[in-house]
């Protein structure tokens, strides 16, 4: 009997020990919409290495590419859009923590969620959505739905600008 309730025990640590939220819910691989203004434009991921990981033209989804580049490190890509008649852009894809990561584990990964699985995996890092204007050289992320973002006005472009709305 003794020897099945450490079996059960050392099963539930092993268990606790390889469980973090957003490893369990989310992903340590993602893919990313990227795009452009005007489309059409060509485009290659490039790695921290100089490696080209993924090519592709605008509007394109990438294949799952990692989010994670280490412990606590988010990996890190570059994106280098090319079009005939505009200038060449090359722009960081970004990364943000990942809300499974940051509340998930509060209920789910406890400590050893935050501190070990999810870093360690590169589940605790999201890879965004990327959108670059060519024709203005504006770089944005690509809103969320209802989301707001406050950007300057010279970031605005030229025929948006009649639908911005002031806000006291």
């Amino acid at each position: 009997m003794r020897k099945v309730v450490m079996l059960f025990l050392l099963f539930a640590v092993c268990l606790a020990l390889n469980s973090g939220c957003a490893s369990i819910i989310s992903d340590s691989k993602y893919s990313v919409s990227i795009g452009s203004e005007p489309e059409g434009a060509e485009y290659n991921i490039i790695d921290k290495k100089g490696n080209v990981v993924y090519k592709g033209t605008t509007p394109d989804l990438t294949p799952p590419l990692k989010a994670g580049a280490g412990f606590f490190s988010a990996a890190d890509y570059k994106v280098t859009f090319k079009k005939e008649g505009y200038e060449e852009r090359t722009v960081a894809l970004n990364q943000k923590l990942d809300n499974w990561y940051l509340f998930g584990n509060l209920i789910f990964g406890g400590l050893i969620g935050y501190l070990i699985v999810d870093p360690i995996t590169g589940a605790m890092w999201e890879l965004k959505d990327t959108h670059v204007d060519l024709t203005t050289g504006v770089i944005s992320d690509l809103p969320a739905k209802n989301e707001q973002r406050v950007v300057l006005l010279d970031q605005v472009p030229q025929e948006l600008r009649p639908r911005m709305v002031r806000i006291h």
